[in-house]
């Protein structure tokens, strides 16, 4: 499976962005998707998760209630709508997807993931 993750950018504090992610190549479309993002000099932290069905969804704590995590399964993409951008968001963000069941919560660490994207920096100016 090959992921493609766009939208990123610069933007104004308190400004929005979308992200999108495009999964290709596989031959299911039942995966758990997932967004983490890397800052400089910090490790790679879990942003939100969205199940399969799309019924579930799983959020980090510092961007509860800012950004929001949605799919179109017919178009087998997953997007992170960003709102309220702070400073603290300025990193490259990184879609995921999992072919492992289970509940929401479990894929809120890098591990249960086996496909990765490319990176997608977004920049937040004060």
């Amino acid at each position: 499976v090959q992921l493609q993750a766009s939208g990123g950018g610069l933007v104004q504090a308190g400004g929005s962005l979308r992200l999108s992610c495009a999964a290709s190549g596989g031959t299911r479309r039942n995966y758990v998707m997932g967004w983490f993002r890397l800052a400089p000099g910090e490790e790679r932290n879990f942003v939100a998760a969205i199940s399969w069905s799309g019924r579930s969804t799983k959020y980090g704590d510092s961007v509860e209630g800012r950004f929001t995590i949605s799919r179109d399964s017919f178009k087998n993409t997953v997007y992170l709508q960003m709102n309220s951008l702070k400073p603290e968001d300025t990193a490259v963000y990184y879609c995921a997807a999992s072919t492992q069941g289970g509940i929401i919560s479990a894929f809120t660490t890098p591990s249960p993931y086996e496909f990765w994207g490319q990176g997608t920096q977004v920049t937040v100016s004060s």
